[in-house]
């Protein structure tokens, strides 16, 4: 499933001449503004290309050349605006890898000039971060399947004073996990078979499993997953609830993660139709960006202890489906009336929810592809956040601009609480209106979480993007790992 990581070699200092023939791949960072490029091994020569071309160094667009030496090195050069986002300079990082995409290279350097340290750090970290994306192997079932990228090397010349680029693998292992999971078709990931596969990484990386399967659900008396689950033919629906605990007690208080994993989604009774179902294999991408987080909170040796649970579900049509107008009772004791059968995803999320919350955590975040009404409103590029506690918009704003998977945080007012009022029962699970419904869904979610823990929302409206998004260069982005860890481990949240 998770392809090697290439080796990391740092080299303090500019790469010389003699030391660029031996490379046939290269990435050079350079100062957007005040650089003479004469001073560059080769410079006078990339110079004279550059003028020929008109190519200017905007801070967007890398210059991409083949050196006039015995390796004919194939050159990707941009200049580094220090005022670039995080967005931008990985966006810049993934059109410098795929300048030597074709190629497939075994080793490729990144070597900075002119670039203060700080700079140079964050721009190489952003090179790594993409080419750890580019070299990842997706599933391939052609009967001539593609050769695979296999870089074994890279080699960093830089005053850049990081120290093996941990985080970026870490990171990296997540982003790589989840974006495999999600692109696997709907009869090789059922909720079965995606639960094998999580056991099994649970035992290789020390996580206590606990698998709640379809009886152990009735007795807990978790309807609102149970209706869902109801039209499949094969009962291997449940919540699988995975541990990672610290080594070194710390005394800190859990994180508990939470992902929605429809392995596929029909729509229920209220069928999709074709146009709007191709792809639903996607929308358990919540629940593999929630394993790819604890595993890179795993490789990183996080202090604190994380619980991970996970609804694995498929949302079928059949004689057995939950119908509209239907009333269920959730593991809480709330009662639900259904009105839309393809709103399934804040059914499962409700009982995990409530599960997860029952453990009183400091901090839960949940990751779902939820809403349409999400994508309508920020598009495929940034994804939507909600949280209980005002206080906190600021940071996932922060969290967001700095890994440069963007969020935007949304309001979740009081008298939205109006429209899911339902004259039969407690609550109403949505409406049949186009009234903001990633508004409502997460009301609906807020509703099912007890003893007060913090609580963040993720509705992953950029959980695929045409073309690849930021350093990921595949549409299946496994938007939500770099955000996480910066929200924790940068913001400190927890």
């Amino acid at each position: 499933m998770l392809s090697e990581i290439p080796k990391i070699k740092q080299v303090r200092g500019t790469l010389p001449a003699k030391e660029l023939d031996i490379h046939l791949n290269l990435i050079v960072l350079l100062p957007v503004r005040d650089f003479n490029l004469k001073t560059l091994p080769y410079g006078a020569e990339i110079a004279q290309r550059l003028k020929r071309t008109g190519h200017k160094f905007d801070g967007g667009r890398p210059f991409v050349t083949d050196l006039p030496n015995r390796n004919s090195t194939r050159a990707a050069i941009a200049g580094i605006d220090p005022e670039s986002s995080a967005f931008e300079m990985l966006t810049l990082a993934r059109r410098l890898v795929a300048a030597h995409t074709a190629q497939k290279p075994g080793t490729m350097a990144i070597a900075c000039y002119g670039l203060k340290p700080a700079m140079a750090q964050r721009a190489c970290e952003a090179v790594v971060a993409a080419l750890l994306a580019a070299n990842f192997a997706m599933p391939d079932y052609k009967s001539k399947p593609d050769k695979p990228a296999k870089l074994r090397e890279i080699h960093i010349y830089s005053n850049d004073p990081a120290d093996g680029y941990a985080r970026s693998i870490a990171e990296a292992k997540g982003n790589n996990l989840a974006r495999y999971l999600t692109a696997l078709p709907p009869n090789e990931l059922t909720p079965g078979n995606y639960r094998r596969r999580i056991e099994k990484l649970a035992r290789a990386n020390g996580w206590k499993s606990e698998f709640l399967d379809v009886k152990k659900l009735k007795a807990r008396g978790a309807g609102a997953f149970l209706a869902v689950a109801q039209g499949s033919p094969e009962p291997d629906a449940g919540i699988l609830h995975l541990r990672y605990t610290p080594k070194k007690k710390s005394g800190k208080t859990a994180l508990a993660l939470v992902g929605k994993g429809i392995c596929f989604d029909t729509g229920g009774t209220n069928l999709k139709p074709a146009k709007y179902m191709h792809g639903m294999h996607e929308d358990m991408e919540g629940s593999a960006v929630a394993l790819g987080t604890l595993l890179a909170l795993t490789e990183l040796k996080a202090d604190f202890p994380v619980d991970c649970w996970l609804a694995l579900a498929q949302n079928h049509i059949g004689p057995k489906a939950y119908k509209q107008n239907d009333v269920v009772k959730a593991a809480s004791g709330k009662t639900i009336e259904i009105v839309h059968t393809d709103a399934e995803g804040r059914m499962v999320l409700a009982d995990t929810l409530f599960f997860a919350s029952q453990q009183k955590p400091k901090l839960i975040v949940d990751y779902a592809t939820l809403t349409g009404a999400c994508v309508g409103a920020l598009s495929t590029r940034i994804s939507g956040t909600f949280t209980n506690r005002e206080a906190l918009i600021p940071t996932l704003i922060r969290a967001g601009a700095e890994s440069g998977e963007r969020t935007w945080p949304f309001p979740l007012p009081e008298d939205f609480e109006d429209a899911l009022k339902s004259d039969i029962a407690d609550i109403k699970q949505c409406t049949l209106d186009n009234d903001a419904d990633h508004i409502l869904a997460a009301t609906f979610l807020k509703k099912f979480l007890t003893n007060d823990s913090d609580w963040v929302h993720v509705d992953l409206s950029a959980g695929n993007h045409k073309g690849g998004l930021a350093h990921v260069p595949t549409d299946i982005t496994g938007f939500g790992v770099r955000f996480t860890l910066n929200l924790l481990l940068d913001q400190k949240i927890i």
